[in-house]
């Protein structure tokens, strides 16, 4: 089984920078893909970024213009999402998953592919 738990979420102001965690526990090694997803009320689960084991492919949605970085402490099986000068569009429920099934070209920003989600963390950005 593998456990997922994200934290550092959080409200701020915008401009500022926040950076998130996702703790990986149980049979997930440092060599898996993981992606980072948001969701904010009444809007469908989003694609932020996804990543294949070993950071050899990763793709960020268009939208966020470059702000928003993915990385991972191989060491502590911990992944990271830094978000940089960010905007009241991006308060969500920002969710960290893996397992991915199927292609990762394909599938990677598909979140009824991922089978381990881990319980959320809430960040809210004002104006």
């Amino acid at each position: 089984q593998v456990r997922l738990e994200e934290s550092g979420g959080g409200s701020v102001q915008a401009g500022d920078s926040l950076t998130l965690s996702c703790a990986a526990s149980g049979w997930i090694t440092r060599l898996a893909s993981m992606a980072w997803f948001r969701q904010s009320p009444g809007k469908e689960r989003e694609a932020v970024v996804g990543t294949t084991a070993g950071f050899e492919r990763t793709s960020y949605a268009a939208s966020l213009k470059g702000r928003f970085t993915i990385a991972q402490d191989d060491a502590k099986n911990i992944w990271y999402l830094q978000m940089n000068t960010l905007e009241p569009e991006d308060s969500a429920t920002y969710f960290c998953a893996t397992g991915l099934q199927g292609t990762w070209e394909r599938e990677w920003n598909n979140p009824s592919q991922y089978r381990f989600w881990g319980q959320g963390t809430q960040v809210t950005v004002s104006s």
